[in-house]
């Protein structure tokens, strides 16, 4: 895939700069909103270093448009490229800036109201009419990151030192495809369905675009080689 090459070259050419530089690599392992995750630091300069990683965490909850209520299955997935800039040489304290390849995901099921109805565009059907209200949720893949940090895996000799960082990468609006699975009314009726499913799918995204602006909290433990 696309940002699995961009990751190898990526990594390939972070790695050759270190290797002519002769500075150290230390790698390590994190926890927080983003997920489990592990990373791989390069030093490029005394005040400069590179990360590559990667976060993952299995994320399932219930949403509502007002209208119909959600099901979401699905999965936070990052891969990052970052600069950590040492304002002061010797400081832990970093300014951090890069981009995260957002491949974070949801599976949304409909849930019928206790009436056995969905409610879509202001007319009610039937869910045994609607069949199954199923759609997918996910946002740009490319979202720029910016934040501070506090550590440096670089700065020991050798052995394991605490890291964490706090900032933001921007997603911007989601994107939502929703569609309804076996409809057993009529041709015309499935037709107005799909055009009332058509809102409902513009409220559901209008919803999850309160998370365009993602935050980004985590701890690490690192270790330099």
């Amino acid at each position: 895939m696309l940002y699995q090459r961009f990751s190898l070259a990526l990594a390939g050419l972070l790695a050759a700069t270190a290797a002519q530089a002769q500075t150290q690599v230390g790698a390590g392992v994190d926890l927080g909103t983003t997920g489990a995750g592990a990373h791989l630091v390069f030093g490029l300069t005394p005040s400069l270093n590179a990360r590559l990683g990667l976060n993952y965490f299995k994320y399932d909850f219930d949403k509502s448009t007002g209208n119909v209520n959600y099901d979401l299955d699905g999965k936070l997935q990052t891969y990052n490229a970052l600069l950590d800039w040492y304002p002061r040489a010797g400081s832990n304290f970093r300014l951090t800036g890069g981009v995260f390849y957002n491949d974070t995901r949801f599976d949304a099921v409909g849930v019928p109201s206790q009436t056995g109805t969905f409610r879509l565009n202001g007319t009610t059907y039937n869910a045994a009419d609607v069949g199954q209200l199923v759609g997918k949720v996910d946002f740009r893949k490319t979202a720029p990151y910016l934040g501070i940090g506090w550590g440096n895996a670089l700065t020991a000799e050798r052995g394991w030192s605490f890291g964490a960082d706090l900032g933001v990468f921007y997603q911007d609006e989601a994107r939502v495809r929703l569609r309804s699975v076996n409809c057993t009314v009529q041709t015309v009726l499935c037709g107005r369905l799909a055009a009332d499913v058509g809102a409902e799918e513009a409220r559901l995204a209008d919803e999850a675009s309160d998370y365009k602006v993602f935050p980004v909290l985590r701890a690490s433990l690192s270790y330099r080689f």
